[in-house]
């Protein structure tokens, strides 16, 4: 048997990654790739720059506009001052990075470890997950965010400062805001409070350099669910997207809003239930996701994170042979799940989204109903471990009983 050596290993998964990039590079030559949320960046910068107001403009063809809080447009005021085609190839080697970082900052979650090697192969075979190749080709900023979160959690009990990253998170983009909900659930106030704290950092710093748009944000613009775009495309995989196609209309109303409190309610319970802290953050994630008005697909890179846990639940069951294998084809499922696309295949031109048959509805919706399950699968996992635990307490009644008639 031939035994490779790290080297060696190391050398396949770079040249894995090199030609995995090469692909993706030719792939975005040929198609002309716009990036445009990167369009949308720069322009917040501008605006900045130039003193014009953050929320009075669109660009691309698309008539996009700026829908962060005012403190991302001082994060993106560099690139109003950077050429485009240099700009678009700095944020390509930044979100490669950001992936690779996720990659180790997951598998030290999940505890699983990790080689150089390993990490280098799941980054090439990770920019096929579709939610990671529209954060590439948009020039999105959801990796970043997944990081900040991650590494926040990863680190230890009781950390200086821990829980300002979610709060920074949330000051680039509000949905990070439900961890909060998250930690006091979980019971960590300290470090739900520290992350509010650091939200309301940078509301404060806004509202310092840009008061009028920081007024006009959380104000109005906030609540505008229109301005992000239409609820009932493909692109948008949350439960409000996948029962406006269901339902055939563009406002699914109350509908929605039940469903969005019932699956909040449960995947709070669920994540406050639950002892191993990984499935419980992976909960809140997903539930966040689900219940927001839009989450478009590119903000599930959440997969990455879910399928290292997936597996170590696997590789942690002990001599369990069958759930070690279950839990093995849970995650290669999940994988190819997020990266079929199946939504893209479905038709979606004009409002021929809203005219799909059932058949063609979980093609539509995949990623709600990958949230749904990890939302189950938790809830049973944590069930199935709270019971043996309130069973021994049981069973040690009448012993204690017994004992006590024994001593009087």
């Amino acid at each position: 048997m031939t035994v490779r050596s790290p080297r060696a290993t190391t050398t396949r998964a770079l040249a894995l990654l090199g030609l995995s990039l090469a692909a993706l590079a030719v792939l975005c030559a040929v198609l002309r790739i716009p990036m445009a949320d990167l369009l949308v960046y720069r322009a917040e910068g501008a605006a900045v720059a130039h003193g014009r107001p953050l929320y009075g403009f669109t660009v691309t063809a698309w008539h996009l506009p700026a829908t962060y809080p005012p403190f991302a447009a001082l994060l993106f005021l560099p690139t109003a001052f950077v050429p485009l085609s240099v700009l678009k190839a700095v944020f390509c080697v930044a979100n490669v990075a950001l992936l690779a970082l996720l990659v180790l900052l997951s598998c030290r979650f999940a505890r699983i470890g990790a080689r150089p090697a390993h990490v280098l192969a799941a980054t090439a075979l990770g920019l096929w997950l579709e939610p990671v190749f529209q954060t590439l080709i948009f020039g999105q900023v959801n990796l970043a965010l997944v990081c900040l979160v991650l590494w926040d959690a990863s680190r230890p009990e009781g950390a200086l400062g821990k829980g300002f990253a979610v709060g920074l998170a949330a000051g680039i983009k509000i949905t990070p805001l439900f961890f909060v909900l998250h930690l006091l659930v979980r019971g960590r106030v300290r470090e739900a409070l520290t992350a509010l704290a650091g939200f309301g950092a940078t509301v404060v710093v806004g509202a310092l350099v840009l008061p009028y748009d920081t007024v006009e944000f959380f104000t109005s613009r906030l609540f505008e669910t229109g301005r992000v775009g239409k609820a009932w495309i493909v692109d948008n995989q949350s439960l409000q997207g996948a029962l406006a196609r269901l339902l055939h209309t563009p406002e699914p109303g109350a509908v929605w809003v039940a469903a969005a409190i019932v699956v909040g309610a449960a995947g709070l319970w669920t994540a406050r239930r639950d002892a191993d802290e990984r499935r419980a953050l992976l909960v809140s994630a997903f539930t966040a996701l689900l219940i927001s008005p839009i989450s478009w697909s590119h903000h599930w890179v959440w997969c990455v994170p879910l399928i290292a846990v997936v597996v170590a639940e696997g590789r942690t069951d002990g001599a369990l042979a069958g759930r070690t294998r279950a839990a093995v084809v849970l995650g290669v499922v999940f994988a190819v799940v997020f990266t079929a696309r199946t939504l893209w295949l479905v038709p979606h031109a004009g409002d021929r989204d809203l005219q799909l048959p059932l058949w063609q509805q979980p093609l539509a919706s995949p990623y709600p109903l990958v949230g749904l399950a990890v939302l189950g699968w938790a809830a049973r996992r944590a069930t199935r471990r709270a019971a043996p635990a309130e069973l021994d307490a049981d069973a040690q009644l009448p012993a204690r009983s017994s004992s006590a008639s024994m001593i009087r």
